[in-house]
This record gives C-alpha cells, sequence and structure tokens, in this order.
C-alpha cells in the first residue's frame, strides 16, 4: 500500500478524545476496591488536575484554532468545532463520573474507616462554635469581598481560584445595594480544615471543606445585609503562553512577562455549585464569554484535587500503598566512588524501584573530586531546594567549569526555573537558556575528568527529568557509562545548545531535532524489509504518547508487512489498531499502576540481534521536529536484556493493563479462569527486593 492511501481519517483516533480516555482509565482506579483507600481518593484528585489542565492547555489550543481556522482538519478529519462537541460531552460524563465516585463511594468508605468530611447541617454545637472562631481568627481578617456597582467592577478572577458569588439584599454603611458581590479566597489557605479532636470532641480524621466555612459565616462580611445565597465557583484559563521566537532578543525576560498573564488567559471553562440559581449562573456565564457546554455544575467542591490535602494529614498506613525499600546497586554504595564504578561498566538504573541517590550522587562527587574539571548539565525540571543544583553551585565555588541548560519554558514550571537560573548564576554557573524555538528536553549530564595524562567523559542519559521527588513516583531509566563515542556525543550536543555552528555528526545517539525522526522510520523500515527476506522481525515501543502521523503511518506498512507490533503507551494514542489490513497486527496497552509511566524505549528485534534505545522523547511532532532530545543505545548485553524482561513484564501485565480498542476505547484486561494476576509493577519491585 502506497503511504500516501493512509491518509483517511478512519485510520486515527483524535488526540484530545484520547487524552480524555486516560484521564478515564486513571479514573477508573479510584473504583478499584483492590487499591488501598488513600489512594483511590489520589487516583480521583489526579485525574480532576490532569483535567484541569487538559482545558488549561488542550482545549484552549482547540478553541485559538476554531477561531483562527475553523475550517481546519486534524488527522482523524474532525474540525475544531466538531473536536470541541466532542470534547465538551466526553468532558461532562467524565465530571459527572468524578463527583458520582467521591460522594457515593469515597466518603461512604472513608466514613466507614472514621475519615469523615463533616457537612454544615451536621456540626455540632461545639465543633460550630470552634469553626466560629477559626473564621473570625483566621479567614475574617483576610477574605476581602467585592460588592459590585459602578465603582467597584467585577473583579479579575485568578485562574483556578476558589470563589463565591454572593446574592444581598439590604443596604450597607453608604446606602448601597447592588444585590451581588464576589468574594476570592487566597490559594494560601487550606481548603480542607481538620478539627482538632480535644476542642471540639471530634473524631481523629473528621475534617471540614474550607468552602462550607465561609458559607456558614458569609454574613460576617456583609454587616446589616441579608444574605440570600452564597455559591462557589472557579474559572479555568488559557495557560499555554505564548513566546515570538522571532521578536525576542531576551528569553528570560519574554517569558516573566508571559508568566504575569498567565493567570488573567482567556476563559475556557466555570466549575460551579450545583444548586446555584439559574439567573446567577447565566450572570456568571455571560461575564466569562462562555457557552453552556462549557459550564460544569458539580456536586461537592469546585476543585476536587485540593481534596488530595487529606493525604498527608492522615497517619494510616493501612490503607496507603505499603512502602518498598529502594533497592541501591551494590558497585554504587555510599563511601564509593562512583567514577571508578562506571569505568568498569555501564550501569543501569531503574527508578522508583532503584535509588536516584546515585544520581546526586554523581553530581555530588564530580563537585568535590579535585580531578573533575568541567560539569554540563540540563535542567528541564528540578524541584524547589534540588541537591542537584546545590550541588552544581558547589562546584562552580570550588572553581570547576560549570555550564548548565535551563528550559525557562517547561510547562508550569518556568518561575521556578528562572528562580534556579538567577540561583546558578549568582555562583558563576554558567547558565543558557537552550535554542530559541526549541525546548530542550533531553535529560543529559556530562563530567570532564583528568585521569593522569587521559581526559575522560562521564555522562548520565536518562528518559525522566532531574526531579529527587518525581523520581520516587515515575518510572524511568538512567545509564551510566564512559564510552568514548558517547561522551563524545554528549559534548557536540552541549556544544550546539551553547554556542553557534553546523550539526555534528554523531556516532551513537538520535537526536531531535536531527536524527531521531529519520532514525526511527529507518529502523522500523528495517523490520520491514527483515521480515520480507524471512528474517525475525519485531518493534516493541514504551513511550507516554504516539501522535506524530509519519511514524504511525511507518507502523502501519509495517503491520502490513506482518512485524509484530507491541505498543505501550500511557495517554495519548493517535493510532488506531485492529484495522483489517492496516494495524492488525499491532496491539496498544495502557499501565496505570502506582508509579507514573515515564520510561521511554525503542526496541527493534533487528533479525534477531535486538537494539535497545531509551530516550527522552515520545512519538509526537514536538518531540521529534521542535525539541532537542535524545535517544541512546543501551549496547550492553546484560543491560539491554534487563529493559527487554522489563517490557515482558508490562506486556504479560494482566491486571492494570488496558488494551486499546480500534473503536478508541479501551479494555482493562482481566485474569483468566484459574489465572493468577500478573501486576508489572509489582513484578518489578520483587525484583529489586
Amino acid at each position: 500500500m502506497e503511504i500516501t492511501e493512509l491518509d483517511k481519517p478512519e485510520y486515527y483516533i483524535n488526540r484530545e478524545l484520547s487524552l480524555l480516555e486516560f484521564n478515564t482509565r486513571v479514573l477508573a482506579q479510584a473504583k478499584i476496591e483492590s487499591i488501598p483507600l488513600l489512594e483511590r481518593l489520589n487516583y480521583l484528585c489526579i485525574s480532576s488536575s490532569n483535567l484541569d489542565e487538559f482545558f488549561e492547555v488542550r482545549v484552549a489550543s482547540v478553541l485559538q484554532m476554531a477561531n483562527i481556522d475553523p475550517g481546519a482538519i486534524s488527522a482523524d478529519g474532525l474540525t475544531p468545532n466538531e473536536q470541541l462537541e466532542k470534547i465538551n460531552n466526553k468532558s461532562h460524563e467524565l465530571v459527572d463520573e468524578q463527583y458520582q465516585v467521591l460522594n457515593n463511594l469515597l466518603i461512604p468508605q472513608l466514613n466507614d474507616e472514621n475519615i469523615c468530611f463533616i457537612r454544615r447541617d451536621e456540626w455540632t454545637e461545639i465543633q460550630r462554635k470552634w469553626l466560629q472562631k477559626f473564621f473570625n481568627d483566621e479567614l475574617l481578617p483576610i477574605l476581602t469581598p467585592v460588592g459590585l456597582d459602578s465603582a467597584h467592577p467585577f473583579p479579575r478572577i485568578l485562574n483556578k481560584s476558589l470563589n463565591f458569588i454572593i446574592s444581598l439584599t439590604g443596604k450597607d454603611a453608604f446606602g448601597r445595594n447592588s444585590g451581588r458581590a464576589i468574594l476570592q479566597v487566597p490559594r494560601s489557605l487550606p481548603r480542607i480544615i481538620k478539627l482538632p479532636e480535644e476542642e471540639t470532641k471530634s473524631g481523629a480524621n473528621d475534617f471540614v471543606f474550607l468552602s462550607s466555612v465561609i458559607h456558614a459565616f458569609v454574613n460576617e462580611l456583609f454587616t446589616g445585609m441579608t444574605i440570600k445565597g452564597c455559591h462557589q465557583f472557579r474559572v479555568t484559563r488559557n495557560s499555554d503562553f505564548f513566546v515570538d521566537d522571532d521578536a525576542i532578543d531576551d528569553l528570560l525576560h519574554a517569558v516573566e512577562g508571559e508568566l504575569v498573564m498567565r493567570n488573567y488567559g482567556d476563559e475556557v471553562r466555570m466549575e460551579i455549585d450545583e444548586n446555584c440559581p439559574e439567573e446567577t449562573v447565566f450572570f456568571l456565564k455571560e461575564r466569562f464569554r462562555l457557552n453552556t457546554e462549557r459550564v460544569f455544575q458539580v456536586k461537592g467542591p469546585v476543585n476536587l484535587s485540593r481534596v488530595q490535602e487529606i493525604y498527608s494529614l492522615i497517619e494510616r498506613p493501612d490503607i496507603k500503598f505499603p512502602p518498598f525499600k529502594i533497592h541501591e546497586p551494590a558497585q554504587l554504595g555510599r563511601k564509593k566512588n562512583i567514577f571508578d564504578a562506571i569505568k568498569k561498566q555501564d550501569i543501569l538504573l531503574h527508578h522508583p524501584y532503584q535509588s536516584f541517590r546515585p544520581v546526586v550522587e554523581f553530581i555530588r562527587q564530580a563537585a568535590i573530586d579535585p580531578n573533575v574539571l568541567a560539569i554540563k548539565q540540563t535542567l528541564y525540571r528540578a524541584g524547589v531546594d534540588s541537591p542537584i543544583v546545590a550541588a552544581l553551585v558547589k562546584a562552580a565555588v570550588a572553581g570547576k567549569s560549570v555550564t548548565v541548560v535551563i528550559e525557562l519554558r517547561a510547562r508550569f514550571d518556568e518561575k521556578e526555573n528562572i528562580g534556579l537560573a538567577a540561583k546558578l548564576q549568582e555562583a558563576a554557573v554558567h547558565v543558557v537558556y537552550g535554542v530559541v524555538g526549541y525546548k530542550t528536553h533531553a535529560k543529559m549530564c556530562l563530567v570532564l575528568r583528568k585521569e593522569g595524562k587521559v581526559l575522560r567523559n562521564y555522562v548520565h542519559l536518562g528518559t525522566g527529568n532531574y526531579h529527587p521527588k518525581t523520581a520516587r513516583l515515575y518510572t524511568d531509566y538512567g545509564l551510566f557509562s564512559c564510552n568514548k563515542e558517547l561522551g563524545e556525543d554528549i559534548r557536540r550536543i552541549f556544544v550546539q545548545l551553547t554556542s553557534l555552528g553546523k550539526v555534528s555528526k554523531l556516532h551513537k545517539l538520535l537526536q531531535s531535532p536531527f536524527t531521531l525522526h529519520k532514525g526511527l522510520l529507518s529502523k522500523i523500515d528495517r523490520e520491514i524489509k527483515n521480515k520480507q527476506n524471512g528474517k525475525s522481525a519485531k518493534i516493541i515501543i514504551k513511550v507516554n504518547a504516539v501522535v506524530e502521523e509519519e511514524l504511525i503511518k511507518a507502523l502501519y506498512l509495517a503491520s502490513q508487512a506482518d512485524v509484530e507490533i507491541k505498543l505501550i503507551v500511557r495517554g495519548v494514542c493517535s493510532l488506531r489498531p485492529g484495522i483489517k489490513g492496516i494495524s492488525e497486527n499491532i496491539e496498544v496497552r495502557s499501565i496505570i499502576g502506582r508509579f507514573l509511566e515515564h520510561t521511554r524505549v525503542y526496541a527493534f528485534d533487528n533479525a534477531g540481534e535486538w537494539e535497545v534505545y531509551a530516550a527522552s522523547a515520545d512519538l509526537m511532532s514536538r518531540n521529534m521536529f521542535r525539541r532537542v532530545e535524545t535517544c541512546f543505545p543501551v549496547d550492553n548485553k546484560k543491560l539491554h536484556a534487563r529493559i527487554l524482561n522489563d517490557l515482558d513484564c508490562y506486556l504479560k501485565d494482566n491486571a492494570q493493563a488496558w488494551i486499546l480498542q480500534s473503536d478508541g476505547s479501551y479494555q482493562q484486561q482481566k485474569p483468566g479462569v484459574n489465572e493468577e494476576p500478573y501486576i508489572a509493577q509489582n513484578e518489578l519491585l520483587k525484583s529489586f527486593q
């Protein structure tokens, strides 16, 4: 089949609808009785925060396209307005299910565990008295309602902030009565208040929503007036800011300027109390220029993700995931020289099953080692008070040459990264912001060490960020090596990022935006030719997303050539498996478990001589063409056998795997009759214990 014949819309799944399917799979975890109760609540909250970002970025993007080019057609054949219609229908179904799970499943089961959300009409007299004092002492001094009249126009509402619209009768001290007021609640206030056991005679884990407290005592803010109604609402805004690469001369100042505006982007969604009167909903809907489809009336707090606050407030290990011992490779022990260990052999780490500490230790030892001359590092997301940043500062203070490439435009981490850049520059670290027009998404660190008369490059390459916190929650691979060609490749990429010059030919790495896309197409084509020549051929790819059309077409061609293709795709997948004559040999599965699957692996049978690559890139256009990415080979036979074994674990999962159907829906795997549940993440945990 000609590749142009693979353009039919029915061969592709809409990206936005696929992302909503992912959130549906996350929410489904909240309903699984075998998962500890507080973890199920976490899954509900995660599905809510995911949906926030979906509206902030993806829906905002489709809305912009509907205004700019309403006739544009996506790969699946939908116009922007057709996409919005389907998004609205699916989003409302998802939100309705979220609140059903909260109200009908989780809250009753939490009550059974003596973890209670106490409603206003259930407060005892002593609880009400304590909450009244809490309101007067902690809330009243900082809450500032705004009465709506000609002198007090409708205030600017912060993105995703908790607000109340209050209906009033009567006149204030100046004789005014506009009938309405807006109360904005500072983000610094906790959204859940734990009732003190001794002072209120409450249970050890009795909680009250902040919104309930404000609702109960809001009259204290309007002396002499009568409250007719008080209803919480929240507005989600476009948060995907734009920096014109051709019109800026200082990327840092441009990003800082856009951050100021992020909280006041165009409105894309409103959530509001389901009991709010129709006329009030209409008033807000008109004020925010939202149509009815983008208004969500909900039964409960308007920001479910903040319910996650109770997780850290409750000491109940029996209803949380059991702790596990993080594996420390013997050759990377705390008192051992990490460079000696790497010199002996390449070392592969699989987080979170294996500790992230050696990565921090690699940079820490480099900072204090007198033989180390230079450190070069990329930072995409590093986290507050990063030990890696502290080590880089220490190295610079010690007089070593330290270069850090910080990506200022890492979405929702821009402000933090600006602060990190300033901290590093104060220590005389050479900080650059990558290449204008391309995000630096590669995860790499290079240490140049003088050993006698030899200058040796030590490298760390990863699939995930240099972030100790996410390393405990995300699955990622990290490779230590002092391979000469690999080190030289990394050095050349850093030269690209920090200076000017032509693209250098690399020995081992595939790199975006130059060779990764072409390299993957070439390897897929090789599998096709091997199959046609009677040799073994198979492709296994594990990524977070599959969207890029040329690579999808290449996989379709491979399927038509009878190449067996296994895709393990956590989130978005635009490839449609199971189409007769097109994709019958492709299986797509998604693993949703305790840890967020984040490893990116590309494995090719290569006529029995398996090639295994790990990467920072997913199969998306942005990763292929608009980002600096690295895709690195794992050449050591023992290590790449480990990765192939890990992939096999995911392919054998019959409990936390979801199989993509040809209609775009997912079907959860279940053990067969007399078959034991096989959970990949649990098996990987066991393998390191």
